[in-house]
């Protein structure tokens, strides 16, 4: 089981992290329905170091990236599901348009995001400036929370 972290308390505990010698992998999202795209991408995520960091979208933020009817499910509860996942070690929530300030302040080893946002990282630069490594891993063909919402609307 996960841990759930303030901000502060996540910058603290990477800091014990990297004393330990841990690699640290660090990846975010809305993760409002939770599907087998999302299970995929963050084991292969957690494969890459020893902790996982998932930064949840807050409530607010969803809305500003989503439009007025998401989030479907209230960020405690998104966390709560994350944090019972066996990839994810450490679950945060981020209030910003981009976790770019969040991922600053950590410094992961390694940041990760699907493909499909493989043409702008958020903290890219922050992180290779650090030495860090940046990774777009492929998604899972036929999964998306947006397509998962249409398909329920239009029965």
């Amino acid at each position: 089981m996960g841990t759930f972290y303030s901000r502060e308390e996540l910058v603290r505990a990477r800091a014990a992290w990297k004393s330990a010698g841990k690699t640290v992998v660090f990846t975010n999202g809305c993760y409002d329905l939770l599907h087998p795209g999302h299970i995929r991408l963050l084991e292969k995520a957690r494969s890459l170091g020893d902790v996982l960091i998932l930064a949840l979208n807050s409530d607010d933020s969803v809305r500003r990236l989503k439009g007025p009817s998401r989030p479907l499910i209230p960020e405690n509860e998104r966390a709560e599901v994350a944090l019972g996942l066996e990839a994810v070690d450490a679950v945060t929530l981020f209030d910003e348009d981009t976790p770019r300030e969040l991922i600053a302040a950590v410094l992961p080893d390694v940041l990760v995001k699907g493909a499909d946002w493989a043409h702008w990282i958020a903290g890219r630069e922050e992180v290779e400036a650090a030495g860090g490594k940046v990774l777009a891993l492929s998604l899972e063909p036929g999964y998306s929370t947006t397509g998962i919402v249409e398909t329920i609307l239009a029965r």
